[in-house]
């Protein structure tokens, strides 16, 4: 059976990585959080002091990153990597959260992480997640999903998962981070947060995860069944 690409982009906290990482575990597929490798460069730009005005500093700074997955044995969970620092839980946080949009929308660092997404992908067999999978990374994905839901529930799914992380964040604080970042997401000029042509819409306001996979499996079973039938023909 040949591999595919399953590209799902969507706006903050519709359900993008959960979907997408139990579809690529019921397909056997790696899984890529391209949402992880922006916070681990804003996380390091934080650190490094770098200003996201500051084009050489930006340059310098991308030169010294390497952003890498590895699977925790114990938890059974992919996790992020950076420079071989394991950075998962950092990266959550509220203080990150609240620059990654300001740091992916300048073109270096969207140039620099795309490319290492199409490496990463270079062979199918990912699922990936994401603002412009299906639109600029694989523009030639043989799945694509759009996912959104309405800003409330998104807000209340953050501060569920905030909570269960011991970070007490006020609700009206998550939605006003959310607009900001659907904004920028979607207003900035280097691959902007939009569906593509031949995407699916998915609105999560009101279904369940497994109802999530189920719709993105379905999808998948679909194209590879065409696939497979249309080569034997």
């Amino acid at each position: 059976m040949k591999k595919i690409v399953v590209a799902i982009d969507g706006h903050s906290s519709c359900g993008k990585s959960t979907t997408a990482k139990l579809v690529a575990k019921e397909l056997g597929y790696a899984y890529i959080d391209t949402g992880a490798m922006y916070r681990a460069v804003t996380l390091y730009f934080l650190q490094n002091y770098i200003d996201v005005a500051d084009d050489h500093g930006i340059k310098k700074a991308l030169e010294n990153i390497s952003v890498t997955f590895k699977r925790n044995v114990k938890t059974h969970r992919n996790e992020t990597y950076l420079n071989g620092l394991n950075v998962e839980d950092e990266i959550r946080k509220m203080y990150v959260t609240d620059k990654v949009s300001e740091v992916s929308v300048i073109p270096a660092v969207r140039h620099a992480m795309v490319k290492e997404q199409q490496k990463m992908g270079k062979k199918r067999g990912v699922v990936m997640d994401g603002r412009d999978i299906g639109t600029t990374v694989f523009p030639d994905a043989e799945v694509k999903v759009f996912m959104t839901a309405d800003v409330i529930t998104r807000a209340q799914r953050r501060q569920q998962e905030l909570l269960a992380k011991d970070q007490m964040v006020d609700l009206d604080i998550i939605i006003e981070n959310l607009k900001k970042r659907d904004h920028i997401d979607s207003t900035r000029a280097e691959s902007p947060l939009r569906q593509a042509p031949d995407a699916v819409l998915l609105d999560t306001s009101h279904i369940t995860i497994d109802e999530q996979v189920d719709f993105v499996m379905d999808k998948v079973a679909a194209k590879i069944f065409t696939k497979e039938f249309s080569e034997r023909i």
